[in-house]
């Protein structure tokens, strides 16, 4: 009988998106089968430190972390055995892979897989340039906007910046409403509807209150919003896509996560079959442009036109029970399980891939140089 491949969950983590982590964690651990994974939960608490939970079963049933945890610490280069107890250094606990389920800082934006890297043990998604590409969204859109990807107007705004000429500068490209929101956080965290000049900058000093560097949206009244799962390495696939119907006044936090009814959603969503393909080539396109792997998910907006415009990038999406990635390929014909057995092949074979590189210098001169 084949050896179960021990799967270490990573969740929490010191981001804003904690909560909405420990949530998609327990769906994660809930589905992978057990005849097939051994499942570690690593618990990230907000303050940075790391503790292996001893009961997987306990952490999906509790709303609270369960407290029975040890705190634990990274072994660098010792990939098969890469955590061990800071109680009793003797204590070493195996993983074969790890996948990462921390939303936001020093989870998608590169930290975190920079770490895996280190110790040299595969991890699930988009190594550490997809990842930190996609989580700045004021660099991701300047490389999208270079390579003809549609896009709002925006705008970026840095600390040290004369606001009032940044706001002029609005009203003359495109007006409101707008939207300002943090270059490096996820999960529309401080982001917000600016509807005129005395909103903006109460809105634009809340979103320095997250990043230095903040992004100034063009607002469209009257906007579709839609969103497209990707799947996959170095030949992706792209999911029917899906639509959010916000009823909040757009697609918040609060809508996302703390409104149970906050939004609604249309899976697939009724599209053209133009409009659709248009939607996966876009998607596709960005995710090999921004060097993502393993997964994302792409969002766009369409206007009241239909003109298809690309929102942004998410390299770890939701998994909830409610996330949309899970449910967009649930409807293009992957189970939530068989999905996340796929994500733990592409890592899988990404790093078998990568052993067989050589990280020491080769004489390049030919044969006959030599002779």
């Amino acid at each position: 009988m084949k050896k179960p491949i021990t799967v270490a969950v990573l969740c929490g983590g010191r981001s804003v998106e904690h909560e909405v982590s420990l949530r998609s964690a327990k769906t994660v651990v809930n589905a992978l089968d057990p005849h097939q994974y051994t499942v570690l939960v690593i618990y990230v608490d907000h303050e940075g430190q790391w503790f292996l939970l001893k009961d997987s079963h306990a952490f999906i049933a509790s709303e609270v972390v369960p407290q029975d945890r040890i705190p634990i610490t990274v072994l660098f280069r010792q990939a098969t055995h890469p955590w061990v107890s800071l109680e009793d250094s003797t204590q070493r606990f195996p993983t074969d892979i790890v996948f990462p389920v921390i939303h936001g800082s020093q989870g998608e934006d590169g930290a975190l897989q920079g770490l895996l890297e280190m110790v040299g043990i595969p991890y699930v998604g988009s190594r550490v340039l997809g990842s930190a590409l996609c989580m700045d969204s004021a660099i991701s859109r300047q490389l999208l906007y270079a390579a003809d990807i549609p896009l709002t107007g925006w705008l970026e705004v840095k600390r040290q910046d004369d606001h009032a000429a940044v706001l002029d500068r609005v009203i003359q490209s495109f007006g409101f409403p707008l939207f300002v929101k943090p270059s490096n956080h996820g999960s529309s965290v401080g982001v917000n509807k600016v509807k005129n000049e005395k909103e903006f900058e109460h809105f634009l000093q809340l979103a320095f209150k997250y990043d230095d560097v903040v992004l100034v949206e063009q607002g469209i009244e009257g906007v579709r919003e839609l969103e497209c799962a990707i799947l996959g390495n170095g030949f992706p696939r792209a999911s029917l896509p899906g639509e959010v119907i916000p009823h909040h006044e757009f697609y918040s936090y609060d809508a996302k996560y703390v409104d149970p009814n906050g939004a609604s959603f249309k899976i697939p969503a009724d599209l053209p079959a133009a409009t659709v393909e248009e939607i996966q080539a876009l998607a596709i396109k960005a995710y090999e442009l921004l060097q993502c792997e393993g997964m994302a998910r792409i969002d766009f907006f369409m206007t009241p036109e239909g003109r298809i415009l690309l929102n942004e990038l998410n390299t770890i999406p939701g998994l909830t029970s409610v996330s949309l990635y899970p449910k967009l390929w649930e409807a293009s014909g992957i189970p939530r399980q068989a999905l996340f057995d796929h994500l733990i092949k592409f890592a899988l074979d990404r790093h078998q891939h990568r052993q067989t590189l050589t990280y020491r210098y080769i004489d390049s001169a030919s044969p006959t140089e030599k002779s």
